[in-house]
């Protein structure tokens, strides 16, 4: 496996050398595969937004290096412009981003800077509406503010999308949308991973939405990476997750308090389907495969 996003020793200090200066980042050590599907959880103020702007550049490391494909991206011949292609970020309430008047103007503004063509960048935009699961004809000459508050997350998504980075970073991605809009959200970049070849990093405080769409998570806390697995593994780790004042998917607590009651239940469901399908076996009486 390629490792698209390499993190060494990366520390970093909010107003250094004054009497406000605050470490946001200690000596954190990470490394992100090519395809993966990564849930980034802490709690708030644990540096994970901190992190993530250091994957593309727009903060520079205190101590340490990131290296994106192997470059270290604070090299002098690095161009940061090459990178933020490479590693597109999209920060919470994205739609306040949206500017121009069409939403192919806005989806195509990014490529645009990039220099291509007119037939070029008319595949993009025709793409990454694709990807996020909006028709190109149906939307291509509307207002991006006419449509819903989903929509528009969508589009401004596709705004990124469309640079075809080789990792998308996502901040909170459904933060203040409702919940058909929040479902609709989460299935589309289900789908996007599936169908393209992009890395995802999803930054999270939903321990529910990590466990449906990850495949692993990194677990920060004061700075640090303090565990770092496959999904089933780290909500395994109960008392940790506690401790750095997380939870577990609701469903994953039943099947808790299940088992603590005596029930021979399985504790690594993640999912309302799963516990679903586990409740039913309980029910019928049989026998847990171990």
């Amino acid at each position: 496996m390629t490792v698209p996003i390499k993190v060494e020793t990366l520390s970093y200090t909010y107003n250094p050398g004054t009497p406000l200066a605050r470490t946001a980042l200690d000596d954190v050590n990470l490394e992100i595969g090519d395809g993966e599907f990564i849930g980034l959880i802490g709690a708030t103020g644990s540096g994970k937004s901190t992190l993530i702007q250091h994957f593309n550049g727009l903060l520079k490391p205190t101590r340490g290096r990131v290296l994106v494909d192997g470059v270290d991206i604070w090299q002098k011949d690095v161009r940061l412009k090459d990178i933020r292609t490479k590693v597109g970020l999209v920060f919470q309430y994205p739609e306040h981003q949206l500017f121009e008047e069409t939403v192919f103007a806005d989806i195509a503004f990014g490529p645009r800077n990039m220099g291509l063509g007119d037939d070029e960048i008319n595949a993009r935009v025709r793409r990454a509406l694709e990807l996020v699961g909006l028709d190109f004809e149906a939307v291509k000459g509307r207002s991006p503010f006419e449509l819903s508050g989903g929509e528009m997350r969508r589009v401004a998504i596709a705004g990124v999308l469309a640079m075809e980075p080789s990792v998308l970073v996502l901040d909170e991605p459904v933060s203040g949308l409702d919940p058909r809009g929040r479902d609709e959200l989460l299935e589309e970049l289900a789908r996007l991973h599936r169908r393209s070849e992009c890395t995802v990093i999803l930054v999270s405080h939903s321990m529910e939405d990590v466990a449906r769409l990850a495949k692993r998570l990194v677990v920060m806390h004061k700075g640090k990476v303090v565990a770092d697995g496959p999904v089933r593994e780290v909500f395994r780790m109960t008392d940790l997750l506690k401790e750095v004042g997380l939870g577990v998917p609701q469903v994953t607590e039943v099947m808790h308090e299940l088992a603590r009651r005596g029930k021979d239940v399985r504790t690594d469901v993640l999912t309302v389907e799963e516990a679903k399908a586990e409740l039913l076996r309980l029910l019928r009486g049989e026998g847990r495969v171990r």
